[in-house]
């Protein structure tokens, strides 16, 4: 049995199962596959300093086996039909999803099931695991590029949970055991606290007869109220290197920004764009066309419930660090005083746009958007109707934002690399 309510927009439905399972779908016609996904409400954001990287092992751990699939079962499960199956552990969930055919849903919808609802959990598997994420923070350690985003998080985020790193440390990982990761699939891993969503050639009641057929809906509730996070904590900003010995040194200069219902998000994620978000950006003509100062150049901006973060990302030679820093900050305190010209706005919402309509184009996009109505408590709107939000950026909102969040005297900048020459 299910509680069901469309919304107003016939291209998205939701029902809630009596279990409390939120299931989310859309219907795209034309094509022949279904992309459909499990979002379970916990991740880093929830952890202590002490068990950093739980989530993401538990994450591992599920596909490990089951009471009636192997680790080698579950690989095969999809694959041998074409299909794919991944999961990744973000800042606020840990999501599990699969791409199949049409035909193949049932099998997808009862592999998912499987593996979110009854992993083993085995200590042998663990160790054995333990040493794959070991190897996992050694790659990012051995990744300059990467590596320097998790410092700038540490160093924006300070003790507060959006500073640690979604992988754990060595020490946090080498102390899990079985029980850290049957507690906290005991805590979180029910359907009240878990969102269902797909998108594909699949029709919504359709969806819910195969959900009820692969047991989504006789699991119990947990009856537990959802998890919570620590209230931001914005540090002051400052600068710090890190020593390396690199070919290059790595450079992230950014602070914090708002959260993700912010109505503004569609104007920061355009000004990103138009700073430093591909070949025609102001940083890329600048800093690399101009100056040659780097190969590569981007700006960034992430959004999450309650916090968001946005900066520019830089790799250049020790040599010419400060002055791609300079040049960096001198476009930062241009765009902060100046904000961008009527043509710029014009031809910005024409970018972005375009880019939103492009991403929408394939049914694994369609679910991560029907999934983030439900987890961000935001209105579901048709693509004519996001496209009328970027058209309605005024000039403003632009101002505002530029002249608040790209002052260079409130950016936090941390660097990687070789020694600092006096």
């Amino acid at each position: 049995m299910t509680l069901a309510a469309q919304s107003a927009e016939a291209d998205l439905r939701r029902t809630v199962l009596r279990n409390g399972l939120t299931v989310l779908s859309e219907h795209m016609p034309g094509v022949r596959s279904v992309a459909l996904g499990a979002w379970v409400r916990a991740a880093s954001l929830h952890e202590s300093p002490e068990k950093m990287g739980v989530s993401h092992m538990l994450e591992h751990m599920v596909f490990k086996g089951t009471p009636t699939r192997s680790a080698r079962d579950l690989a095969l499960a999809l694959e041998t039909l074409g299909g794919s199956l991944d999961a990744y552990t973000s800042r606020e969930h840990t999501a599990y999803q699969a791409r199949v055919l049409d035909e193949h849903l049932p099998q997808a919808a009862d592999v998912l099931a499987d593996l979110v609802f009854r992993p083993v959990l085995r200590p042998s598997d663990l160790a054995l695991e333990r040493k794959v994420v070991l190897e996992e923070i050694n790659t990012v350690d051995d990744t300059p590029d990467d590596l320097v985003f998790e410092l700038h998080n540490a160093q924006l985020w300070g003790k507060h949970p959006y500073g640690y790193s979604i992988l754990g440390t060595r020490e946090t990982v080498g102390g899990l055991d079985q029980t850290d990761l049957r507690a906290l699939h005991s805590r979180a891993y029910h359907p009240e606290q878990i969102v269902v969503a797909a998108a594909g050639n699949v029709e919504h009641d359709a969806l819910i007869g195969t959900l009820e057929a692969s047991g989504w809906a006789d699991i119990p509730r947990g009856g537990l109220p959802a998890l919570k996070s620590p209230a931001p904590i914005v540090q002051l900003p400052s600068a710090v290197h890190f020593e390396r010995d690199t070919a290059q040194t790595h450079i992230v200069i950014g602070s914090p920004a708002f959260e993700h219902s912010d109505p503004r998000r569609y104007a920061m994620s355009m000004v990103g764009m138009l700073f430093g978000g591909g070949m025609s950006s102001r940083l890329f003509q600048r800093i690399r066309e101009e100056l040659g100062l780097a190969y590569s150049v981007y700006s960034f901006q992430s959004f999450h419930e309650d916090a968001g973060v946005h900066g520019v990302y830089v790799g250049t030679t020790p040599e010419t660090a400060r002055a791609a820093v300079d040049a960096i900050n001198e476009e930062m305190e241009k765009l902060a005083a100046n904000g961008l010209s009527e043509d710029e706005l014009t031809a910005g919402k024409s970018q972005l746009k375009g880019q939103i309509t492009l991403s929408l184009e394939s049914p694994s996009s369609r679910m991560y958007r029907a999934a983030g109505v439900e987890l961000y408590g935001e209105p579901y709107r048709t693509l004519d109707e996001v496209l009328a939000l970027v058209d309605a950026i005024d000039t403003e909102t632009v101002a505002s934002i530029c002249k608040t969040y790209y002052q260079p005297e409130k950016q936090t900048l941390v660097s990687l690399g070789p020694k600092v020459a006096a």
